[in-house]
């Protein structure tokens, strides 16, 4: 799988394309801003758009999507749990579990609150890779006082899901560089707290 990654806004938000190929589909996740530079990428490998995914609802993540979606009027998905707070249209609704195709490549929809109720991560196996939003960075853990974000889950995600993943899983967050479970287990302070005192 191939990974772009684009930077932009006032807080720095990360947005991805995955594909395989030129020529072949793509998924755009959290197209936050700029919708040229997607819709640019995208049309420069003549990709072919198989949906916007995204892992939550605020708007730093989700502020390019209607244009990306009149260019290529291709579907929109989120959590159930986020569609409220999002207040968009939204094509399909997702749940923990689910599984979507990459030209044969499968991406695991792993929900994990604490964020925002509906807070999803992107996992492919195959590539060792995670799309994680604004669960978790290389050196911390998404804010949990807004509106719909809760301390205790995202402590049980980080317990029950997170620090499961092995080592050698790369994580794609919403803002900052990428980086190994293996590196996060050394320098995300907030994260080695919560494991250290479970």
């Amino acid at each position: 799988m191939k990974i772009q990654r684009f930077t932009g806004g006032m807080l720095e938000s990360n947005g991805y394309v995955i594909y395989q190929n030129e020529g072949q589909t793509c998924y755009i996740i959290d197209p936050g801003y700029n919708p040229k530079v997607f819709t640019g990428f995208v049309s420069r490998y003549d990709l072919k758009p198989a949906g916007i995914l995204l892992t939550h609802h605020h708007y730093d993540h989700t502020g390019a999507v209607r244009r990306i979606k009149n260019e290529f009027d291709c579907p929109v998905y989120m959590h159930r749990a986020d569609c409220d707070m999002y207040g968009e249209p939204v094509d399909v609704y997702m749940e923990d579990g689910d599984v979507i195709d990459l030209d044969g490549e499968k991406l695991l929809v792993i929900n994990t609150p604490g964020h925002t109720k509906g807070s999803v991560c992107f996992m492919s196996s195959k590539s060792k890779a995670v799309f994680t939003g604004d669960t978790i960075f290389n050196v911390d853990l998404g804010r949990t006082d807004l509106e719909d974000g809760s301390e205790d889950e995202m402590r049980s995600s980080i317990l029950d899901i997170i620090d499961k993943w092995g080592n050698d899983m790369m994580i794609y967050p919403g803002h900052g560089d990428g980086c190994t479970m293996k590196k996060v287990r050394k320098i995300n302070k907030e994260f080695i707290d919560i494991v250290n005192k479970r």
